[in-house]
């Protein structure tokens, strides 16, 4: 639940939160409401003030004007106390982590481009820093996936490096253009956009680096499919 909180959209984790927070009290007030004259101060088989005492049992309001009345009333104020506590601590260990959690902020290029540079076919692919802080360390890994057949005809989806002619820079401050130069050793060595598409291709691509505010590890990826690949062009 805590991995799920954390990766929740703001909207369903605060509407998650609300209803998990009134299913709480509404389950005891009506636990109170089982005896009869347990909460003093209040008016007899009362919902509502069965409610709102649950609500500030919860949250160790108390305003005074209802208390228990007997033994059951308050142990059962014990273990919503119990329960309050645990919940609270767990909502804002969660809220902390949402807001302190740095995110990369890395914008890719919408696709690949591939063609000739220097004298030599290279695969390029841009990525830039949206962020108003530079990312430190930055390490970029490209792969190629793509289906080969065994020789006993079993297909295989295969994962291969590609070898890049920069894969980190220390400062990750603008803009970064990725080089991975196609020649007898690169996986790509031979391919076209027929062949890619055949081979059901794609080429995945991370970034890690070190948030420079906060100090903490940063990550982004996307993939990009054959058809996300242009040939002869250049940025």
């Amino acid at each position: 639940m805590y991995h799920r909180g954390l990766t929740l959209h703001w909207t369903w984790f605060l509407a998650g939160g609300a209803v998990l927070y009134l299913m709480v009290n509404v389950l005891f007030a009506l636990l109170y409401l089982l005896q009869p004259g347990s909460i003093a101060g209040a008016r007899p088989g009362a919902f509502g003030d069965a409610f709102f005492f649950s609500v500030q049992t919860i949250a160790t309001i108390g305003y005074g004007q209802m208390f228990p009345a007997t033994l059951y009333a308050n142990i059962l104020v014990t273990m919503e106390t119990m329960s309050g506590l645990i919940f609270i601590a767990l909502t804002t260990g969660i809220v902390f982590a949402r807001i302190s959690r740095p995110t990369a902020r890395v914008m890719f290029s919408d696709t690949i481009v591939i063609a000739p540079f220097q004298g030599v076919p290279t695969l390029q692919v841009r990525i830039a820093n949206e962020r108003r802080s530079q990312i430190l360390e930055a390490d970029v890994h490209v792969i190629l996936l793509r289906y080969e057949e065994s020789p006993e005809g079993i297909r295989l989806r295969r994962f291969f490096d590609l070898k890049l002619a920069r894969s980190h820079t220390p400062v990750f401050a603008l803009s970064f253009t990725i080089l991975h130069t196609i020649d007898e050793t690169s996986p790509l060595w031979g391919a076209t956009a027929d062949s890619l598409k055949a081979e059901e291709a794609e080429i995945l691509l991370t970034v890690t680096g070190l948030e420079e505010t906060t100090s903490q590890n940063v990550h982004a990826r996307t993939s990009y499919r054959p058809a996300e690949i242009q040939w002869q062009y250049r940025f």
